[in-house]
């Protein structure tokens, strides 16, 4: 039998993260994809994934189901609620039908169990990159606050009565805290996900701009609010 081959443009290499306590066995997959022409980031449990996803972004995620703590089905289900679109592949030794039911009801978008062949996952690896080249692009959905309605792709602010222009930076402040409405989210968080120093001071003048953007008395706001000791959240009344 031919070996399949990764179908992979010159110069478009996707980046996979590999997520597997095993480390032989993560070892082994890096060293095949890496062969097969795909960029690997390794980790060894969920909380090292969490970390690196914080700063790196990926074009699919293969996560072993049997890890000790925050096992692979439970990171999907998390990172999936939380609306994160990466594909997703999950490796397990269980192979029960329903177990792959729950992989799949977690959000994944594929299920291998073990042992398996590795010229399968290489083919079940280019079947996911097709499915995701394919799909039309998903426009994000406003973001509604009050009186007002964030549009993602335009950064524009508006209401009924009234538009608003926001800076770059504005706009990916906001972003991140609709991203996490009704949630604390601190100074450090904000920084990382607006890919700016984690001064605690840039922060808070940033914030300030805003809500002389969308608080009527931004001396007592009733959108972005402050916690004390902990960051900022956003409220959507």
């Amino acid at each position: 039998m031919n070996k399949p081959k990764a179908e992979i443009e010159p110069d478009k290499k996707p980046h996979i993260l590999v997520v597997d306590d095993d480390e032989r066995l993560r070892e082994l997959l890096s060293r095949f994809l890496v062969e097969n022409g795909f960029l690997v980031t390794t980790a060894t449990d969920a909380k090292e994934a969490r970390d690196i996803l914080k700063y790196l972004s990926y074009d699919l995620m293969i996560f072993d189901v049997m890890m000790p703590g925050e096992d692979g089905m439970a990171l999907t289900k998390a990172l999936k609620k939380q609306g994160m679109a990466t594909p997703i592949l999950l490796l397990t030794a269980l192979g029960e039908i329903e177990s792959r039911i729950s992989g799949f009801e977690a959000g994944a978008d594929d299920y291998l169990p073990k042992p398996f062949e590795p010229r399968e996952l290489l083919l079940r690896i280019n079947a996911i990159l097709r499915r995701v080249a394919a799909k039309p692009p998903e426009k994000d959905a406003p973001v509604r606050f009050g009186k007002w309605q964030l549009d993602l792709e335009r950064g524009e602010l508006a209401s009924s009565e009234e538009r608003v222009a926001l800076t770059s930076v504005e706009h990916t402040l906001l972003k991140a805290l609709a991203s996490k409405k009704g949630e604390v989210i601190s100074r450090e968080e904000l920084a990382a996900l607006c890919n700016m120093s984690a001064n605690e001071r840039t922060i808070d003048v940033q914030i300030t701009r805003l809500r002389k953007k969308v608080e009527e008395d931004p001396k007592l706001p009733r959108y972005i609010q402050t916690v004390r000791g902990k960051g900022y959240v956003l409220w959507s009344d």
